[in-house]
């Protein structure tokens, strides 16, 4: 078994349990205001480009699987940004 896909998966891993942590923060505090969009799509772009290369190199194992994952958590932060945009201006309008 080849380390290099072994240490991939471990940096994704250790990535992905920030997300879930962020995406909870940030659901709970209602509010977009220490979030950052242009962080989230770079983060979003990064995993893109991860789970491209695995497949122009056709070097499709376990590591996508990781890459999905946490594109599918970063996205859902994307999700929770927007929703909480809408609830900061509807504070701001009243």
């Amino acid at each position: 078994m080849e380390i290099a896909p072994i240490l991939e998966t471990i940096m994704l891993v250790c990535f992905g349990f920030s997300w879930p942590m962020n995406l909870i923060k940030a659901y709970k505090a209602r509010s977009a205001k220490n979030s950052s969009l242009p962080f989230i799509l770079l983060i979003i772009t990064g995993y893109i480009a991860g789970i491209s290369a695995k497949i122009v190199l056709g070097n499709i194992n376990y590591v996508l699987v990781a890459y999905l994952l946490n594109l599918a958590i970063v996205s859902l932060n994307l999700i929770v940004y927007f929703r909480n945009v809408t609830f900061d201006k509807q504070i701001n309008k009243n």
